[in-house]
């Protein structure tokens, strides 16, 4: 059971990063990054079963800072759109004040 677990955690996690290298789509960027951090909370959760309740802690702790990147990571999205008309990253050159 905790062999599939991490090899599913495995697959999802390199969806993720392939999906990180190769689009500029900001939102799409966003959902790879929780992708990758959903398969870092099943490792964790699979783990917990050999070494007791510490990895449910931790899922706990990165649902927690997953949300908030969610959070403020839309909110800039939404402003660059705002102000570019356009959320693919490759457009933008350069980040002025």
């Amino acid at each position: 059971m905790i062999t599939e677990a991490l090899i599913v955690s495995a697959i999802l996690f390199a969806i993720g990063v392939v999906g990180v290298l190769t689009r500029r789509n900001a939102i799409i960027l966003f959902m790879c990054a929780e992708l990758m951090l959903n398969a870092v909370n099943l490792s964790f959760v699979a783990f917990s079963r050999l070494h007791g309740v510490t990895g449910h802690v931790f899922v706990i702790m990165v649902m927690t800072v997953a949300a908030a990147e969610a959070a403020l990571g839309l909110a800039i999205v939404i402003a660059i759109y705002r102000h570019f008309g356009t959320v693919d990253l490759s457009n933008l050159r350069t980040l002025r004040g």
